[in-house]
């Protein structure tokens, strides 16, 4: 059914039952003065009747001749005119004109005019308490007054009101169609408009011109919203899926070369089994580097794919401070011959994601430890944090410095690529690209520097530090670190 038929229907019902309940106060009201008026003729006749059933009264306490009662009574009933009389008195009750039969009993005190029922007829009754100078002329004087013609006029009114409340029902439902189907109008033009609209076939999206209609404006508004939300999640599952082909096409080509070296030397330790004790181990511990290799290389490319499918959400207030010192924990249980230098850090707190923090200063101490080690073959770490940028604190920055034999300046952008790694590392040539990624997400910078004093690397890293409620996480609208991309949007290596 048409919202507009609705509305029709909900008017057509609702009106007649309005004019009905007005027609019903205003039968009430037209009653009431009705009554109103009755009660005052009433009084005006008690005022001149009270004068002569009082000398009546006195005439009868004196014992006056008949015809003297007689007078005083025809002129008692000549006063009332056209109300009915009743005097009840220490002689007797008298009485004249329209009234109820005798049987219906009266009321014996009133402030005022009442209604009394004698069968289908209803009278208006006023008492008035009649008193004398002497004793015996004390009496009750009842006057009374039909009601019929109130009631042909309530009558009237209630046939008419019946009359108004039956037509006001088509009436009143037609004009509420029109009315209706005018006013919903715009509705219609926005269900048309959206009708041809298919978020999975092409990217048309509601194009809503402010109506003045709030309802229609407000469902305008939240029909955007829902199309906008959609295309942000599909956005979200197509990220999604190409990370996961972009992981299954880095693990299948990198996997390749160490799990075709494990299956030679598994193949060498099957067919020689007489193989020698050196030559078995050797074989062994290329098997257990091989293994450490892989396992090194899927941790690697799972932080990869995190770091790709984070969303702003997961970002909050992270101590830089406390992510450093529990790294650094980590790192001296790890290697416990590593000596790391770690100087009193300020308090500095930046909005991040802390899973991706710490992923930066892991892979830095990392990279120091494999890399950084000096000519005496021991590692020697040191990291420092400070308030930089301007205006003054608005960057923390991260160093860590090793003694290692340095990256000459033409490798320096070269260190953070996907996989690019020295051939005697060990590593899996990803730690780099983690700290790249990371600093990207969070709008950093990072640099590979010489070490001040000399003979040695230095990596700087800079977070902006700004709290939440300052600023709106913006991610970069393309992650593609765990793909082919070698540099993909947002990644600044140097500090420029």
């Amino acid at each position: 059914m048409k919202l507009s038929t609705r509305i029709a229907l909900a008017v057509g019902v609702t009106v007649p039952v309005l004019v009905l309940a007005a027609g019903w106060l205003l039968l009430q009201l037209v009653a009431r003065d009705l009554h109103a008026e009755q009660d005052a003729h009433l009084r005006e006749r008690a005022v001149v009747v009270a004068k002569d059933a009082r000398r009546l009264l006195r005439a009868a306490a004196a014992d006056r001749p008949t015809a003297v009662e007689q007078a005083r009574e025809r002129q008692l009933y000549a006063s009332g005119l056209d109300v009915g009389i009743r005097l009840t008195g220490p002689q007797g009750t008298v009485s004249g004109g329209p009234q109820p039969d005798a049987s219906v009993p009266l009321p014996d005190s009133a402030r005022g005019p009442v209604t009394v029922e004698d069968g289908a007829r209803s009278w208006r009754v006023l008492l008035v308490r009649v008193q004398g100078s002497r004793p015996g002329v004390d009496g009750t004087l009842w006057l009374f007054s039909p009601d019929t013609a109130s009631d042909d006029q309530l009558a009237l009114v209630r046939r008419r009101v019946v009359t108004v409340a039956l037509l006001a029902a088509p009436i009143s439902g037609l004009l509420a169609l029109a009315v209706a189907s005018r006013a919903s109008r715009p509705l219609r033009r926005l269900q048309q408009r959206t009708n041809g609209l298919d978020p999975r076939a092409d990217t048309t999206r509601l194009d809503h011109a402010r109506t003045g209609v709030t309802e229609v404006d407000d469902l305008a508004r939240t029909l955007q919203t829902v199309l906008a939300r959609y295309d942000e999640q599909a956005a979200r599952t197509t990220g999604a899926l190409a990370t996961a082909r972009s992981f299954a096409a880095a693990a299948a080509h990198e996997l390749r070369t160490p799990l075709m070296s494990m299956q030679t030397n598994l193949e060498i330790l099957t067919e020689h089994p007489d193989l020698g004790p050196a030559d078995r181990t050797e074989v062994l511990d290329d098997l257990r580097a091989e293994h450490s290799r892989l396992l090194g290389l899927l941790v690697m490319l799972r932080q990869l794919g995190r770091g790709d499918l984070v969303e702003a959400d997961a970002f909050g207030s992270v101590d830089l401070a406390e992510v450093i010192e529990a790294s650094v924990a980590d790192a001296r249980r790890r290697h416990p011959a590593l000596e790391i230098t770690v100087p009193v850090m300020p308090r500095l707190s930046v909005h991040g994601w802390e899973p991706g923090v710490r992923t930066i200063v892991d892979n830095l101490l990392a990279n120091a430890v494999v890399h950084g080690r000096g000519t005496d073959g021991r590692a020697q770490v040191e990291l420092g944090l400070r308030a930089g940028g301007h205006p003054a604190g608005s960057v923390a920055v991260l160093t860590v410095d090793d003694r290692g034999p340095g990256i000459a300046p033409s490798r320096r952008d070269a260190v953070f690529h996907r996989f690019e790694r020295r051939p005697d590392s060990p590593g899996s040539g990803l730690g780099l690209t983690l700290v790249a990624q990371q600093t990207a997400l969070h709008a950093g910078r990072v640099q590979v520097q010489d070490r001040p004093d000399g003979g040695g690397t230095r990596i700087e890293v800079r977070l902006p530090v700004r709290e939440s409620r300052q600023t709106e996480v913006l991610l970069p609208a393309q992650r593609d670190w765990i793909g082919t991309a070698e540099h993909p949007q947002g990644f600044h290596k140097d500090g420029s």
